[in-house]
């Protein structure tokens, strides 16, 4: 089995990285607090130093990171990826970053000898544990198919969407209707709440109809809880529409009821809820309604 190199161990990249491992996958990892490692270093992982000693020891890279710079000073900066890479030498970005970046590292990596796939995922926490993620795919047919057996071990909705930057493309757009339809169903039980009728009976009959959506069903629920525990972290939520925003804008897309949402997640932010699960948008229009939804 080909040498996994596994570059950012945060909430989504430790479940992936056990599972690659539970595969059979031989493992070297590298995070930015090496603390978050020691598990997989117990079971087998090998500690790298430098995303360029990763690459050194790896036949495939896989980074998972917060954002697009990030992305960008691990593969491209000083000791970086590219420092140690060697033709023929897979990577895959399955963090969320621009399109417009991922477009110009992939360019990059190819000048370089390698290809280069952009892999965003959508499922959260839960989907990375039980690799159940959906994978979206930008890049070659034939890295595609050599990664395959890779994604097949982390998810289980997996397409190649086309060239490089499609995959994030089609994560901007699944970001939109997450975000919109995070905000219309907090939108519907402050709304209940508001109107006199409890909140937690119109979710159960809305699961029936079809206004259902998985967002109803699992963000709801953590709305009725108050059970804001970051499976997606609202920070990174808002980083998200940042890029569909800037994507938005370079490629004329309208994007009105997005950029509404936000805004919303911004003032989320400055309210100092960044580290909450997105599904804490609903404690905005809480306070802006003067009502509650959350059982005690």
């Amino acid at each position: 089995m080909e040498r996994i190199g596994f570059i950012g161990l945060g909430v989504m990249g430790n479940p992936m990285a056990r599972n690659l491992m539970k595969a059979g996958y031989p493992l070297v990892v590298l995070t930015r607090t090496r603390a978050k490692a020691d598990a997989l270093l117990r079971d087998g992982a090998v500690w790298a130093d430098t995303p360029r000693a990763v690459a050194q020891q790896s036949d495939v890279v896989i980074t998972m990171l917060p954002d697009s710079p990030d992305v960008e000073q691990v593969l491209a900066g000083k000791d970086g990826v590219f420092d140690g890479a060697r033709q023929g030498l897979l990577l895959i970005d399955m963090s969320t970053i621009s399109p417009v970046v991922a477009r110009r590292l992939a360019s990059q990596a190819a000048a370089r000898g390698m290809e280069m796939l952009d892999a965003p995922v959508s499922g959260g926490d839960i989907g990375a544990i039980n690799a159940s993620l959906t994978i979206m795919v930008g890049g070659s047919e034939s890295a595609f198919q050599r990664a395959l057996p890779i994604f097949q071990t982390l998810g289980k909705t997996i397409t190649h969407i086309g060239e490089a930057g499609a995959g994030q493309i089609a994560k901007a757009a699944n970001q939109i209707i997450t975000s919109i339809t995070i905000e219309a169903v907090a939108e519907a039980l402050v709304f209940a709440a508001k109107a006199g009728v409890d909140p937690v009976k119109v979710r159960q009959a809305l699961l029936g109809g079809s206004a259902y959506s998985r967002i109803l069903e699992g963000h709801g629920q953590r709305m009725l809880e108050g059970n804001f525990k970051p499976g997606f972290y609202m920070r990174l939520h808002r980083k998200d529409l940042d890029i569909v925003m800037a994507a938005g804008k370079e490629y004329a897309a309208p994007l009105p009821v997005a950029a509404q949402v936000r805004e919303m997640m911004t003032a989320m932010l400055a309210a100092g809820h960044g580290d909450l699960d997105n599904s804490s948008l609903v404690m905005l229009l809480e306070h802006l309604g003067h009502t509650q939804v959350r059982r005690e």
